[in-house]
């Protein structure tokens, strides 16, 4: 194995599992103020014992991120020098500011979770409130580096290649950073709220068919339809992004090879690389075209236009774009059923076994299709690492020691893994609403 295939193993490995906790840390304390504010609003004793519940997990799961996010910030300096060198003076402080966000987080979970009996209600709600709060923020400001991978704006580099004139708010001024922000941020919601709903309806399932899992599923159920139903919205915003500024990683996304007008979208399908078509694939003809510029005689570059050593992996992206667009529309649709049910039967909506296995099939393909759209975002960009400066393969270091501290890494993140579902599991055992559940 070779350092450049160590080490860009070693960072999908960490951003692949760091992922799951940053996107719990953003959609389940937006659960949990929505469970307390019902709580205060009904004074039912089932909402108060979801919140308490949803806070544990919250303060838990949070604790692991932070571990797993501080693997992640070593690797970047250890694993990447030439891309921090760069990075860093140009973008470096939106990882400060993403800091602040998370020490707030952080601060506000403890008043939260040790606070329940020394803050008002309302006072303790509102912390509740800002551990929400930052911990979006904390995503959507982290997001401008990622973004300015994408499209690297606001600094100057002289002839020895150091950077200079930096703008430190340049990327936030750009449309890749709105249009990745608000669909990675939407895509957190939609996978936490259909992880919990499928917990929750599992458990109506196994016969639990009280208010507490009642109120559960539809707390969580109501928040996932209503992202579910806008992300196609976000969707389209990025994948014209994508379009005008990255025509290789559009190309790729959609196993276009050859540059037309009216081009045709590819569902499914084998993108081979080598005949230079996208075999077995359902075609809509001059989809494409449209989605691209609302325009069927648009032109969209094929891949016979990129140089063939800028290519990103196609099969690899367009599977996982496939992927991604296939479990967004299935969270979409039952969303949809989700809402119409309640509407026409109401209480009654979860008389139907179908509907809670529905919901148990789905609680994956949120966390599902964020993994593939982050693979669609880092492998479609490559072989770049900042888009158009600097590759991939020149800014790995040169050290023989990868392969080892690879290996040392895949055991910490199977530990932390085996760590926090055995503790999950320990949390999850006590559901009765009338228990003692303080932290």
């Amino acid at each position: 194995m070779t350092s450049l295939t160590a080490a860009r193993l070693q960072m999908t490995l960490s951003l692949a599992f760091h992922m799951v906790f940053a996107a719990i840390g953003i959609g389940l304390p937006l659960l949990m103020v929505i469970a307390e504010r019902l709580h205060l609003r009904t004074r039912q004793p089932h909402y108060l014992a979801l919140t308490k519940k949803w806070a544990k997990a919250t303060g838990l799961l949070f604790a692991v991120g932070a571990v797993s996010g501080t693997a992640l910030s070593f690797e970047l300096g250890l694993l990447w020098p030439r891309y921090m060198e760069i990075m860093g003076a140009a973008v470096g402080h939106l990882f400060a500011l993403e800091g602040f966000a998370f020490f707030i987080e952080a601060i506000f979970i403890g008043l939260y979770l040790y606070g329940w009996d020394k803050l008002s209600p309302t006072a303790h709600w509102w912390c509740g409130v800002v551990v929400a709060v930052s911990g979006a923020l904390s995503g959507v400001l982290v997001l401008g580096v990622n973004a300015w991978m994408q499209l690297p704006v606001g600094f100057a580099m002289d002839a020895a290649g150091h950077v200079t004139n930096v703008d430190p708010l340049a990327i936030f001024k750009t449309y890749a950073w709105f249009t990745m922000a608000l669909h990675s941020t939407i895509a957190c919601y939609v996978s936490v709220a259909f992880a919990v709903g499928a917990v929750y309806a599992a458990g109506y399932l196994r016969g639990k068919r009280d208010d507490y899992h009642r109120s559960a599923m539809r707390i969580a159920l109501s928040v996932g339809a209503i992202f579910a139903i806008l992300q196609p919205i976000s969707g389209d915003l990025i994948a014209k992004f994508v379009y005008r500024t990255q025509p290789a990683k559009f190309a790729a996304m959609e196993g276009h090879f050859v540059t037309s007008s009216h081009a045709p979208m590819h569902i499914g399908g084998w993108a081979d690389e080598t005949s230079r078509e996208t075999k077995f694939a359902i075609n809509i003809p001059g989809m494409l075209s449209f989605l691209a510029a609302y325009d069927f005689n648009t032109v969209v570059k094929g891949l016979d236009s990129i140089p063939r050593e800028n290519w990103p992996n196609v099969p690899l992206t367009h599977l996982s774009f496939d992927l991604m667009v296939g479990c967004g529309v299935a969270m979409m649709l039952l969303g949809i059923w989700f809402a119409w049910t309640w509407w026409r039967q109401g209480v009654e909506q979860f008389a139907s076994r179908w509907l809670l296995r529905a919901i148990v099939f789905c609680g994956s393909l949120g966390f599902i299709a964020l993994e593939a759209g982050w693979v669609v975002t880092e492998a479609g960009r490559q072989p770049w690492v900042i888009q158009g400066i600097l590759k991939t393969k020149d800014t790995v270091t040169p050290s023989p020691s990868i392969v080892p501290v690879f290996t040392g890494f895949i055991a910490l993140y199977l530990l932390l893994g085996v760590t926090t579902v055995l503790l999950l599991r320990y949390l999850g055992k006590d559901e009765s609403p009338d228990s003692t559940l303080t932290p």
